[in-house]
Formats: C-alpha cells, sequence, structure tokens
C-alpha cells in the first residue's frame, strides 16, 4: 500500500493560499497528501492536476481521491514535462504549483525498487517503471571515471575513486544485481574509522546512483522553469527538497527569476534593462518545526522555497 507522510503540509498550503475557483497543479502527486489539501482548499470549483511518473503512486492516489473526480485530473509523466502537460489539460495558468521532491517513503520501504541499501533487492532505483535505463545498467557499463563523477557529484562521496575502481573490479568477474553486493562494496571502499562515524557508509553512493538513474537534477531545472511558464501573474511555485544539491539548483532558478537589474555597480543608471520576474515568499528557506521532525524524522533535512510571479 502507498501510505506516504506528506512534509511540511500545512506550510505549503499556507504558501499556495488555494481558494475557491483556482487552478492548481502537483507536479509530485506521491501519497496524494498535497493534492487531496488543495482539492479540499479549493473547493467547491477549485481544480487539480497530478503529475507522478511513478505507476504506484497514481494507482493509490486514485483510490484515495476517488471523491474529487470531477475536479481531478491525474496524468502519469515525468514532472520535466509539466509546461506541455499543463497546456494540453487546460490547466495553464495555474494559480499555484508544488513539488514535493526525492523518493517518498513507500518507494524506499518497497524492496523490489531497489532504492535501499538496508534491504537485498534488485538494483533497481527507477522511478519511472517503464523506463529502460536501470541502476545495474549504469553499474554494468559506465567506465570508472563517469561513476565516479557521478559518487563525487550527486552524492559528495569523498571516496568515490575508490568505489568506482572497486566496482569495475567487481564487475569484471560478474555483473552486480543486487543492493546488497553494491552496498557491501561501498562498505569496503570505504576505511573503517570513517565507517564508525555518522550515517550508513553506503548511503551517499544510493543516492548520487538513484539521481544518475533518474535524471533528477536535469529534470528539476526543466520542471521548475517549465512551472514558471505555466504560473498565473501572482501565482505562487513552491518546491519542498530534501538534499543541498536540489536546494542549491531550486534557490539559484528561484534567484534568477527574482532578479532585476544585472548592471556593474559603478554604472551610473540602468543600461540593461531587466526587470524582476517574481519576488521570494519569504526570501528565505521554511523548515520543519521540531514537532513535526519528533513525529516524521524523515522531515529533518526539508526545506521548502516559494516563489510569487509578477
Amino acid at each position: 500500500m502507498f501510505v506516504h507522510e506528506t512534509v511540511l503540509l500545512q506550510e505549503t498550503l499556507t504558501a499556495l493560499q488555494p481558494a475557491d475557483g483556482g487552478t492548481f497543479i502537483d507536479c509530485t502527486v506521491g501519497g496524494g497528501g498535497h493534492t487531496e489539501q488543495l482539492l479540499r482548499a479549493s473547493a467547491p470549483t477549485g481544480r487539480v492536476l497530478g503529475l507522478d511518473q511513478d505507476d504506484a503512486a497514481l494507482a493509490a492516489a486514485n483510490l484515495r481521491l476517488h471523491e474529487f473526480t470531477d475536479r481531478l485530473e491525474l496524468v502519469r509523466t515525468n514532472f520535466r514535462h509539466i509546461e506541455s502537460v499543463a497546456r494540453s489539460t487546460d490547466f495553464s495558468p495555474a494559480d499555484g504549483i508544488v513539488f514535493d521532491l526525492g523518493v517518498s517513503s513507500p518507494q524506499f520501504d518497497v524492496t523490489e525498487r531497489g532504492f535501499t541499501y538496508r534491504e537485498d533487492g534488485p538494483l533497481d532505483m527507477r522511478m519511472d517503471r517503464r523506463q529502460v535505463v536501470t541502476a545495474a545498467h549504469l553499474l554494468a557499463e559506465l567506465p570508472e571515471d563517469e561513476l565516479a563523477q557521478i559518487f563525487f557529484q550527486y552524492g559528495e562521496e569523498r571516496f568515490a575513486r575508490r568505489i568506482a575502481a572497486n566496482i569495475v573490479e567487481r564487475r569484471s568477474q560478474k555483473p552486480l544485481t543486487t543492493t546488497k553486493e553494491l552496498a557491501e562494496i561501498v562498505k569496503e571502499s570505504i576505511p573503517a574509522a570513517t565507517r564508525r562515524t555518522g550515517p550508513h557508509p553506503a548511503r551517499r553512493t544510493f543516492q548520487a546512483l538513484r539521481m544518475a538513474v533518474n535524471e533528477e537534477l536535469k529534470a528539476l531545472e526543466e520542471g521548475v522553469r517549465g512551472a514558471f511558464q505555466v504560473l498565473s501573474s501572482g501565482g505562487r511555485l513552491a518546491v519542498i527538497s530534501f538534499h543541498s544539491l536540489e536546494d542549491r539548483m531550486v534557490k539559484s532558478l528561484f534567484r534568477e527569476f527574482a532578479e532585476g537589474c544585472i548592471c556593474p555597480p559603478d554604472f551610473p543608471v540602468c543600461r540593461c534593462g531587466r526587470q524582476p520576474m517574481a519576488k521570494l515568499v519569504p526570501r528565505k528557506a521554511i523548515v520543519p518545526s521540531e514537532r513535526e521532525v519528533a513525529e516524521n524524522p524523515r522531515a529533518r533535512s526539508a526545506k521548502l522555497r516559494v516563489l510569487e510571479k509578477l
């Protein structure tokens, strides 16, 4: 069963200000938490478009949200396609758009999905199971230097080169097919003294590989830019991220949209003519309360950034 505890739910609703008659897009339906509350807050005539690339998530959302079928449209797609989907389904312009990034709890908890290093399962990690490329494919086919770059760039793993070298050595003997095999290689690649402190030694490598399999950062940039295009004037875009790479990208994109004049400081008057297209609401990221973190430890690293289109 696809049950996911929605993070920063009330803060997101406060930011998006859903109201009767509004048009909203949930780019990551997941367990349907944000979608349901947007539908309830925009009753009786507000409409919501829900996007998700995971078939299990959409099946669960269909069941959970069956009472709203007249005001809800669900589409199985990657949110990088939000602009074309919103226009083709008459959800452009939208009054509010939300992204809740990362892997949902059910995806982590289902061993067969291959997202977790804590249980033994296939090296899959696909959010969209129609996709051909899996984690096993990348581990089998990428050169050592490319694997090392993935682990360093997406996982910020300082032992990336050693891990990549050991993967290449092991795959020369037999293909890697299970999460347990990969976790053991990572553990063996990291010095014992380092393994005794901090999180599980395989966490960074698994995160990096998942991000590479699903092209998460590239999809995020395309998705946020597409969302901004379909957002109405006065509409708000809310993005919840769970690690620093995602948050840095969102922060950079939001600053780009909100930036005005880019002339050198010593220019007496503006020559570029650039005007802000949006404003930050608020300027800093919103984080979960101590109570929410205590009730849901997975919320600890969450950050919510909000933008209003001018």
